[in-house]
């Protein structure tokens, strides 16, 4: 049996000891992390998508969490914060952008919450800590470490979210729920310091299901890739970031200057559509009468249903302001547009209107959440699938297709090539 001549030990890589003991134990683990963060920024040069998805899931908060669990955060505070700033500097090199402090927050919130999933190690050590004590039945009020640990958390939450920490040991606390709480109080945060602009674009990429292109394993072979520039421009529009230099003339429509923010490449990206499509040989008034987009002969009960597909701009200036408040109001209001144009003409052929709207930053209304759902549901059937990862994977291929459109026509009017390469920094 090893035996210690010092209160300072390593058990199940776990330092437990002094405060200089504990500090210098996970500066050395923060060290060793550095080699697979720098190895993240030399793919990201060539492959930033693949780059950012190893960071959320093997370079950030996972690699060090099992420490934050098992060490009283108090004994590490600083070197928890100098690793979520390596984490941060991986991400700008890897993906060669600047982060802001507003960007970098929102970066740092779940995919769910609209985030990119890069957790704070330090943010969220006082959960991890209090949840695994907790559920290991280790709770005790007399513990001093536990006690700073729920004093340093309720500081960060509102009352009603706060843990008594006498209640611990009947009722554990589950690392899921306090981070939640945390990330509620983030966001909140976030949203309260923005733009209109900003808050239609927060409350739409927090939408369920906008985030899931972020989840795409990339497969070139596929289609379910990005090329550099593509993935460098969405992850900027996605965080709120200068998507243009100044405010350069459009490169499509040189008479409209860029914003940078990208809101006038994304609210004209149609036109690029409608150019194409005046060379199909299709009659104007045709495309301006159908009354779907994709006809689907037996829907329900036999009856067809006209799916007419459409996507449209939370940030457009006709409903921004409420848009700022209410999630989805966007989407909302392109249903009941299309229902107007297409509901008579599709009942007199018998047909079932429904349309198919997406917000541009990936939320979809309701009645295409529920067409999705019903496709699922078939497909897993078909397939032998479980519908849940038929579901996730339907909406991360919609969504990824929606996501290099948006960057292409943001490069499109930049003047920028589409052709695969280097992405450069910004």
């Amino acid at each position: 049996m090893n035996t210690s001549c010092t209160p300072n030990l390593i058990i199940l890589g776990a330092p437990i000891g002094e405060v200089a003991f504990c500090s210098s134990f996970f500066a050395s683990k923060r060290a060793a992390a550095s080699t697979l963060l720098s190895s993240l920024v030399k793919l990201g040069s060539c492959d930033p998508q693949i780059a950012l998805i190893l960071l959320r899931m093997c370079g950030g908060f996972t690699k060090l969490v099992h420490i934050a669990r098992s060490t009283p955060p108090s004994l590490a505070l600083d070197e928890l914060h100098a690793f979520d700033e390596q984490v941060r500097c991986t991400f700008t090199e890897c993906q060669a952008i600047d982060t802001t402090d507003s960007s970098w927050m929102q970066a740092q919130l779940s995919l769910s919450r609209g985030g990119l999933g890069l957790r704070s190690l330090a943010h969220h050590s006082n959960a991890a800590f209090i949840a695994s004590i907790s559920t290991a039945g280790l709770a005790s009020p007399s513990d001093n470490f536990l006690a700073d640990a729920v004093n340093s958390y309720n500081r960060c939450v509102p009352p009603e979210s706060a843990i008594d920490i006498n209640s611990l040991t009947s009722s554990p606390c589950r690392q899921h729920t306090l981070s939640a709480a945390l990330e509620n109080i983030q966001f909140n945060s976030l949203f309260s310091q923005s733009s209109v602009a900003d808050k239609a674009r927060l409350l739409s990429v927090s939408s369920p299901h906008a985030s899931a292109w972020l989840s795409v394993v990339p497969s070139p072979g596929l289609g379910l890739s990005l090329d550099p520039n593509e993935h460098q421009m969405a992850i900027k529009w996605w965080l709120g970031l200068n998507t243009s230099p100044g405010s350069p003339p459009c490169a499509l429509c040189p008479e409209h200057p860029l914003d940078p923010l990208g809101h006038h490449a994304t609210c004209h990206r149609a036109c690029i559509s409608a150019k194409a499509e005046a060379g199909s040989g299709l009659g104007h008034e045709l495309r301006n009468t159908r009354p779907a987009d994709i006809l689907a002969s037996n829907w329900l009960c036999g009856k067809p249903a006209a799916f007419d597909l459409t996507v449209v701009f939370p940030l457009n200036p006709t409903f921004i302001s409420e848009a700022g408040r209410t999630a989805g109001l966007a989407a909302v209001a392109a249903e009941l547009r299309k229902h107007s144009t297409n509901d008579a003409k599709c009942s007199e052929l018998g047909w079932t209107c429904i349309p198919l709207v997406a917000e541009s930053y990936g939320a979809w209304g309701s009645e295409a959440v529920q067409a999705f759902s019903r496709l699922a549901s078939y497909l897993a059937t078909r397939t032998n699938s479980p519908k849940s990862k038929v579901v996730c994977s339907l909406y991360g291929r919609l969504n990824l297709t929606l996501v290099r459109a948006n960057a292409r026509a943001l490069l499109l009017r930049c003047g920028c090539s589409l052709q695969e390469g280097d992405i450069s920094s910004s």
